[in-house]
């Protein structure tokens, strides 16, 4: 991958990483649209992953660790696998469903996260399944996060595009 482009690209996400700091509603975070946007242009697969896990790794050290980090960080690994399946795809509805699926899949894995991990609900199916109705409230912030930080991601790099003529170029993606 081009240097220039590779750097553009790590700008935009650590750009958006740093809006884990700000105030912001529960569960309205940039996570899952970096790592969504990372397996969608990163051509270079380790870096796909490498990238979004350790920008939440970082993010982490400073917010803190929590019990349910190994059910977040295998979302974002799926999110990059989604990502991945954008690489020649980049089109409005392709990236709107690869977005709700993540989400979907986000708040899947990392609620019974809460469930496995935690001591707030039973052990049992009903425990299960209050723990995914409490979170209700929480997926519409993610998801709402999700499409704007996408749109952010994605959106920006399009403009980018028609101001930095090396981000034109196509590339194969390299083989691994």
């Amino acid at each position: 991958m081009n240097k220039t482009k590779l750097l553009i690209i790590v700008a935009i996400i650590g750009v958006a990483a740093l809006f884990r700091f700000l105030p912001h509603p529960p569960n309205f975070v940039p996570l899952t649209a970096i790592a969504l946007f990372a397996g969608a242009y990163i051509t270079d697969k380790r870096l796909a992953f490498i990238i979004p896990i350790g920008a939440m790794f970082i993010s982490d050290v400073v917010i803190g660790f929590h019990s349910t980090m190994l059910f977040v960080y295998a979302s974002l690994i799926a999110m990059v696998g989604i990502g991945m399946l954008l690489q020649n795809r980049k089109r409005v509805a392709p990236i709107a469903i690869a977005t709700i699926s993540g989400s979907i899949l986000f708040f899947i894995v990392t609620n019974f996260g809460v469930w496995t991990m935690g001591t707030m609900y039973p052990k049992t199916i009903e425990g299960l399944i209050s723990c995914y109705v409490a979170a209700v409230p929480f997926f519409r912030n993610a998801l709402t996060g999700d499409i704007v930080y996408v749109t952010l991601l994605f959106g920006s790099y399009a403009l980018a595009q028609r101001w930095v003529p090396v981000l034109r170029t196509q590339e194969l993606p390299v083989k691994h």
